[in-house]
Parts: C-alpha cells; structure tokens; sequence
C-alpha cells in the first residue's frame, strides 16, 4: 500500500470547512420550524451533499466520505453541544431565534434564483411547481406548535424501537428537504420531547433507533433528489425554491407587544439576512 498517497488523498480530500458548515445545519436542525436542508443551500453545498449521500456505496465512496465526515461530525457536535443553550435561547426568546433563523432563510432566495437562472430557464410549469410547494409547505403554519408533546419516553420495548426508528426516518426525510423541519415533524408526532432530552442526557437507548432511523431516511431521500436532479434539473430547483418561500410562512412567529422584543428580533432579522449576504459571498 502506498501510505504517501493515503496521507495525500486525506490532506487533500477531506473538507474540514464542512464542520462549520455542519455546525450551522445541527444547529438549525435543533430548532423546530427551521430546516436543516435550507442551511445546506444556504452553504452552497445542497447538490453536493445529495450527491454525497448517493455515493457512498459507489467506486468514489472515499471522496464523498471525506465530504460527509466532516459536515456529519459538525452536525452532531452542534445538536449535542447547543441543544441546551438553543432550547434556552428558544424557551426564552423564541420570537428573536425564529426572526434570526427567518433572515437566513429569505437570505437564500436570491442565491437559489441565481443558480437556478430563473429568467431563462423558468417557464409556466416551473411556477405552478414552485406556487404549489410553497402552498404545501406554507400550510403547515396551520398547525402552529402541533398537538401537545406526549411525556418523554423512558422505558423501551421492540414497539418503542420501531416508533423511534420511524420518527428518526420521518425527520431525516423532511430534514433533507428545503423549507421542511425534522425538529417541527417530531414536534407534530409527539417525539420532539424525547429526541431533545435524549441529545441532552445522552441517552443511547433512544438514539441508536433514532439514529438508523436518521440515517435509512437520509439514504433513502437523498436517492429520489438525485434522481430528480439527474432528470428534472430546473423543475427540482422550482420545487426547492417553493419549498424555502413556503418555509417562510412556517418560521414566521408574529409580533409582540413588547416594543424592546420586537426591535430585537428586528436586529435578528437584519443579522440573519446579513450572515445569508455573507455566507453566499463566501460559498458561492
């Protein structure tokens, strides 16, 4: 075995920006209403994670790798290490965190137009996609904070497994998508307690199905957006760009009485759509 090359491919390979890339979607992915996929494509790097996750079992696993380890590593480490301060922060300023997060998301939309050369390659067809995701998103705004979370599960069964296996391929689905919170589809089905406690208190029981739950639904998802992208290129960019415009609806959380509150979460919005300027500059 050549030992030069390996130390030349892994200094060469692995992307060690993507930790900070990683820290943004974990800790975005935290916050119910806020979508880990739209943080991607805020980084610049949304196709080519899909495309990283569809590479894995393939002849250039070790170049997807080297992009995955890095960013899945910052994912982790931003859900563990800022579930707390991000449920605080959320707890106790929810109106400023949404505001901060809604800034990031109408950041991306410019980014994504660009990309995606509107102008010339949209028609009528690519508008009804993107009209018709953003009314299906949007309309989860319906649901406000879903039913009332059920008590945090502490004894485990096969049937409690499967249901935690389940949630955790239901979340990582919609977490791969634009504009479609994991975090808000827990909140909904009652798991959003038990997901945050277990990150919390590292309980491994419930992570290890929530975990191959996460990871079944990321391979699963990212294979039907890399079909999409292979074979409806600007159709898909339509239904993403509805998919965050949609986002907007759901993450927008109103304002408040208090003077003081609502020009901080006005700051928090100026912050937000500064960091998305910024961060396109960077990535893009």
């Amino acid at each position: 075995m050549d030992t030069s090359n390996e130390t030349k491919w892994g200094r060469q390979m692995i992307e060690w920006r993507n930790l900070y890339r990683g820290l943004i979607m974990g800790a975005s992915d935290v916050v119910p209403g806020v979508s880990g996929g739209t943080m991607a494509v805020l980084l610049g790097i949304y196709e080519r994670f899909i495309d990283a996750l569809n590479g894995i079992f393939t002849r250039e696993w070790k170049r997807h790798l080297a992009f995955l380890i890095p960013l899945g590593v910052g994912i982790v480490a931003a859900m563990v290490s800022l579930a707390k301060v991000i449920n605080w922060a959320f707890e106790n300023y929810p109106n400023q965190i949404l505001f901060l997060f809604l800034g990031l998301i109408a950041g991306v939309i410019p980014f994504l137009a660009n990309k995606s050369n509107y102008k010339e390659t949209f028609s009528g067809i690519h508008y009804v996609i993107l009209i018709i995701a953003a009314a299906l998103v949007g309309s989860m705004a319906l649901f406000g904070e879903g039913p009332a979370e059920t008590p945090v599960i502490t004894t485990y069964n096969m049937e409690t497994y499967i249901k935690l296996f389940l949630s955790g391929w239901l979340a990582s689905s919609a977490m791969i998508l634009p504009g479609i919170s994991g975090s808000f589809l827990l909140l909904l089905i009652g798991m959003y307690s038990t997901f945050t406690h277990a990150l919390e208190n590292f309980v491994f029981e419930p992570l290890i199905p929530l975990g191959l739950g996460i990871v079944f639904g990321l391979l699963i998802m990212s294979k039907v957006l890399n079909y999409l992208f292979n074979k409806f290129y600007y159709q898909t960019y339509a239904l993403v760009i509805g998919l965050v415009i949609g986002s907007i609806f759901v993450v927008y959380p109103g304002y408040e009485s208090d003077l003081m509150l609502n020009i901080m979460s006005l700051i928090c919005l100026i912050i937000g759509l500064l960091v998305a300027y910024g961060l396109g500059k960077i990535e893009y």
